[in-house]
């Protein structure tokens, strides 16, 4: 499977499963006091997670990681937008709230993702026959 199809797959599945944590999960599940907070940054690590996949997947005409390079590029420009997300949530217009642990968790979620789209993307450039 290509990085792309895969990217796209995983993609969608992660966007579900941040569907259903945040409208059926969350409201409806009866959650213990110890995996509260779990929950409450689960979309935030899912979502951090998939930064890289969905910049492959959506961003395939503009801009394709083809080396670790342009993937840290992509992870550091995703951290950043997220990390001003959230400090954006402190102007009390928007009606959000503000938590330290969502940025903890955006970064841990973008460092994951960077980690399995690396060895993807060694993994693919490895498979590719040389060209001369």
């Amino acid at each position: 499977m290509r990085l792309h199809d895969y990217s796209k797959w995983l993609v969608i599945t992660g966007a579900i499963i941040i569907v259903m944590v945040k409208y059926i999960v969350r409201p409806y599940v009866a959650i213990s006091p110890f995996f509260q907070p779990v929950v409450d940054v689960l979309p935030n690590l899912i979502g951090s997670f998939l930064m890289p996949f969905g910049a492959c997947w959506f961003l395939k005409k503009l801009f394709i990681p083809r080396t670790i390079k342009d993937l840290q590029t992509i992870c550091l420009l995703g951290l950043i937008l997220l990390i001003i997300n959230e400090y954006l949530q402190l102007i009390p217009v928007f009606r959000r709230t503000f938590d330290y642990l969502d940025i903890l968790f955006s970064f841990v979620g973008i460092l994951l993702g960077y980690v399995v789209f690396a060895r993807l993307l060694v993994t693919a450039q490895l498979r590719k026959p040389a060209s001369i």
